[in-house]
This record gives structure tokens, C-alpha cells and sequence, in this order.
């Protein structure tokens, strides 16, 4: 029994060593082969752009031609693949581009695809700062209009100085009217004495 618990204790000792320790890595026969990641994406863009113009496919056309007549025009000694077999070199060689130009156009597709994200990232960015902008700007004239509720307009403080100014004009008038109605007074009372003088 004992004998049998310390064997699982050192088990699950064991396995919990090796769960806590990182592994150690194993050597390499070859080297690693990391290459920079832009320039080869940008490598490969640049090549999967060249294969989708007119010059690619006009470069592609002449070498078959080329390959092909070659192959059958020649002399027996300078042709380098049968005729008879179906041009079995052309074959292998049209397929081994295939399998290179899939996997770069793949990676072309995946930067242009990460190019895309970021910008739309960006875009979105751009569209939340502007609606946030506007969403400022209408408070701002919401609040201005508010204010100016309470502002005095220009015809209001037309209709104000025009009403200050027929209470200006008022006592002035008043004031001419008992200066015109004085003269008259003082001329009846002048004329008075002079009467009874005469009376007498």
C-alpha cells in the first residue's frame, strides 16, 4: 500500500514538474528562415499585380510558343522535350508556377485585406469624431438659441428708445406751452394799470 502511494505521488509529482517547466527547445537541423515580412509582402504584391496585366500573359504566350515550336522544329539532338509525350516538361513547368503563383496571390490578397481593415478602422474613427463634432455643434446652437431668447432684438430697442424718447420730448413740450401762455399774462397785466391810470 505504502509502496503504491508513493509511486502515484511521485507520478503526479512528475506530471506537475512537467506541466510548470517550459520544455526546452530542440535543436534545429536547419536554420531558421524568417524574411521580412513587409518587403516580401510587398514583393508579392508587386509580382501579383505584374501577373494580372496584359504583359504577362503576352511574356507567358510567346514562351509556350516558343517552347513548343522548338520542341517540334528542332533537330532530334537540340529538342529537350518530347513531342511525343505531351510536352511533359512545359506541363510540370506551367504547374510548378501554378502552385508558386496561388499562394502569392493568397498573400497579396491577405495584405490588401489588412490594409482594408485598417481603413475601415479609421474610417469608423473619422465618422464617430465627426457625429461626436456635430452632436457639440448642435448643443452649441440649441444653447445659443436659448440665449437669445433673452436677448433684446433690434426692434424691441427701437420700440424702446422711441418710447424713452417721447418721455424725454414730453416735458419739453409742457414746458414750451406755459413759456407761450406767460407773455400773454404779463401783457393783460401790464394793460391793467395802464387802464386805471388812465381811469383816474
Amino acid at each position: 500500500m505504502a509502496d503504491s502511494k508513493s509511486k502515484t505521488r511521485g507520478a503526479t509529482k512528475g506530471i506537475s514538474e512537467g506541466l510548470d517547466t517550459p520544455r526546452q527547445a530542440r535543436a534545429r537541423l536547419l536554420p531558421r528562415i524568417s524574411p521580412n515580412p513587409d518587403a516580401f509582402g510587398s514583393w508579392t504584391e508587386n509580382f501579383a499585380r505584374f501577373m494580372g496585366t496584359p504583359q504577362f500573359l503576352l511574356y507567358m504566350t510567346v514562351f509556350c510558343i516558343f517552347w513548343l515550336s522548338w520542341n517540334s522544329l528542332a533537330p532530334e539532338g537540340l529538342r529537350f522535350d518530347s513531342a511525343a509525350l505531351g510536352f511533359t516538361l512545359l506541363t510540370l513547368m506551367l504547374s510548378l508556377q501554378a502552385s508558386y503563383a496561388a499562394p502569392l496571390l493568397l498573400l497579396a490578397q491577405n495584405r490588401q485585406d489588412d490594409r482594408d481593415r485598417v481603413s475601415l478602422q479609421q474610417d469608423r474613427q473619422r465618422a464617430e469624431r465627426n457625429l461626436s463634432d456635430t452632436e457639440y455643434l448642435t448643443r452649441e446652437l440649441a444653447s445659443l438659441r436659448i440665449a437669445l431668447r433673452d436677448v433684446a432684438t433690434r426692434d424691441f430697442v427701437r420700440s424702446e428708445l422711441r418710447s424713452v424718447l417721447e418721455e424725454v420730448l414730453e416735458p419739453k413740450d409742457d414746458a414750451e406751452d406755459d413759456s407761450d401762455g406767460q407773455p400773454t399774462g404779463t401783457a393783460r397785466s401790464e394793460q391793467g394799470p395802464k387802464n386805471t391810470t388812465r381811469g383816474r
